[in-house]
């Protein structure tokens, strides 16, 4: 287990490459022109979204992506190195990314969640929302 304190930031053009290892290991890069290098260049320069990095020791641990449109806030991804997994760094991240959407006027927080990480994100007191969602791919 990890003793370092952990380190929040806004993503940086340096974290492309952790990152992508940390989702394909967590089975989260399913959609290389969402979740890519290209799509975290365009995240990271997008007034409208929070994108988070977690360090430990220089290392990135970890990142969290969410938006505020006015309107509603919602947290798109979170995702945490396997090797640094259950030692807070999600829920760190997920704090962080609260407080600055709540900052920018965010009343409330949503979360896109599977059905496997329901439960994680009860435990931080979100709840389940009788919607869902769905995908239309191309920009047409």
């Amino acid at each position: 287990m990890n003793t370092e304190p952990i380190a929040v930031r806004c993503f940086r053009e340096a974290d492309i490459a952790p990152l992508v290892r940390i989702l394909t290991a967590n089975g989260q890069y399913d959609f290389p022109e969402v979740e890519g290098p290209e799509a975290m260049r365009r995240v990271g320069l997008c007034s409208a979204a929070v994108f988070l990095c977690a360090e430990i020791d220089n290392k990135v641990a970890g990142c969290i992506r969410a938006t505020y449109d006015g309107a509603r806030a919602i947290i798109h991804l979170l995702s945490v190195d396997p090797q640094f997994q259950k030692q807070n760094i999600g829920r760190t991240l997920v704090r962080a990314a609260c407080t600055e959407l709540k900052h920018r006027g965010a009343p409330t927080v949503a979360v896109t969640a599977t059905q496997d990480s329901q439960s994680y994100w009860e435990g931080l007191d979100f709840e389940l929302l009788p919607v869902f969602l769905m995908l239309k791919t191309g920009a047409q």
